[in-house]
């Protein structure tokens, strides 16, 4: 087997797809695999003895597949149900303000919120990027190794101005570790936290900047401290790549006027309130009128 190959783990009943990325030597002189999930965003190693090549997708990675399309497909369902409501709406408008002569046009617009997704892992991101786009959202995506993320946020969120950041990558807890709420029992997540402090102290209302971060196993208790809005992961679990895009969303096409409750928020997920939780939060979609004929 080489990098790049798609294998399972035979041990875990080849329920998790991972593509190699790395292969090392241990103390015995032995090949050992690293490995990285498909779509969990999960580092994991293994003996050659435990892979084999992907013939198909592992189980659970069906199983996530199927949820994700759901997802998308119920997302613009839904919008598609908010722009019924909108055309209904402005046809009202238009009957009661007699400076309006093209009841053809529309005239209310709406501009959702703004997201800037900073990732640890170049080809997660991609799929983010790719998922934003599939949803009509407004993102910016770069890649940041989780220690630089701390250092290089704050001006990028001044020079960008979000109403959404998303700091993610890669996380796990130390093997061994007994102590969950201790930040040197994990990988990442004191980098989370201390880049979370670095926004909340730059916009320090929960409703000016709404912030996600975390990976798979962060600590979450912590990110929120730090003043998050949602991270992950209360039961220390893999979360799925896709998370903070469906969390992003719901909150960037949700009325500013609207709280959304955080229940409605984690149902919007793949891997649900055992991955990634957080706060009631304000949407950030504004609707505009009248929409410019020149645009």
């Amino acid at each position: 087997m080489k990098i790049g190959d798609v294998v399972v783990r035979k041990s875990y009943g080849k329920d998790i797809t991972f593509k190699i990325i790395d292969i090392k030597t241990n103390d015995n002189d032995d090949s050992v695999y690293v490995l990285k999930g498909i779509n969990l965003r999960i580092i994991a190693d293994s003996p050659i003895s435990d892979l084999e090549l992907a013939t198909s997708l592992g189980k659970k990675d069906v199983m996530f597949n199927e949820k994700v399309k759901g997802s998308i497909k119920k997302i613009l369902m839904s919008r598609n149900d908010k722009k019924k409501y909108r055309m209904y709406r402005e046809i009202k408008v238009i009957r009661n303000d007699r400076n309006i002569k093209n009841s053809g046009s529309e005239m209310l617009f709406g501009r959702p919120g703004r997201i800037l997704h900073v990732d640890g892992d170049s080809e997660y991101l991609d799929v983010c990027m790719r998922t934003y786009k599939q949803l009509e959202m407004e993102a910016m995506g770069y890649v940041i190794p989780e220690k630089d993320q701390p250092k290089r946020i704050l001006e990028l969120a001044k020079r960008i101005r979000p109403d959404i950041v998303v700091l993610t990558g890669h996380d796990a807890i130390i093997k061994g570790a007994k102590d969950y709420m201790d930040l040197n029992n994990y990988k990442h997540s004191k980098y989370y936290v201390d880049s979370v402090r670095e926004l909340r102290n730059y916009k320090s209302g929960y409703d000016d900047l709404v912030i996600f971060a975390g990976a798979c196993q962060s600590c979450y208790e912590a990110i929120l401290d730090a003043g998050a809005n949602f991270a992950s992961s209360p039961n220390r679990v893999l979360i799925h790549c896709l998370d903070p895009v469906f969390i992003s969303e719901k909150i960037a096409y949700t009325n500013i006027d609207k709280i959304v409750s955080i229940q409605e928020v984690i149902q919007s997920t793949i891997t649900g309130s055992a991955g990634v939780g957080g706060l009631q939060t304000r949407g950030k979609h504004r609707e505009g009128f009248p929409k410019s004929k020149y645009a």
